[in-house]
């Protein structure tokens, strides 16, 4: 399965951004068969950086125990005009960025 773009949803409420991510993403643990009984090779998140206005806000480092397409939601300083951007990093070298404008 090959990984899709991010949903990300930010929105100000005062001089705080509330910020939700949905990554698309297998997550595999490298522990599960397929029907034939295979090992499914471990494809998994390792690091997730988020920025505001290119300032890094969040980092995180994930291993195979995060559940697929994952979701995460966070806090952080702003103003409706800045820019939210989210990038991951999997353990096969892949990687994604997205970014939105709040609103």
């Amino acid at each position: 399965m090959a990984a899709g773009p991010m949903r990300i949803r930010a929105s100000v409420s005062g001089d705080e951004i509330n910020v939700r991510v949905l990554m698309a993403h297998p997550m595999e643990t490298g522990q599960r068969k397929d029907p034939s009984g295979n090992v499914i090779e471990a494809h998994y998140i390792t690091d997730v950086v988020a920025t505001i206005n290119d300032k890094i806000v969040l980092t995180a480092e994930w291993g195979p125990a995060v559940s697929t397409n994952p979701y995460f939601e966070f806090n952080a300083k702003g103003k409706a005009g800045d820019t939210v951007k989210v990038k991951w990093v999997d353990n096969k070298g892949e990687s994604r960025e997205d970014s939105v404008q709040v609103k």
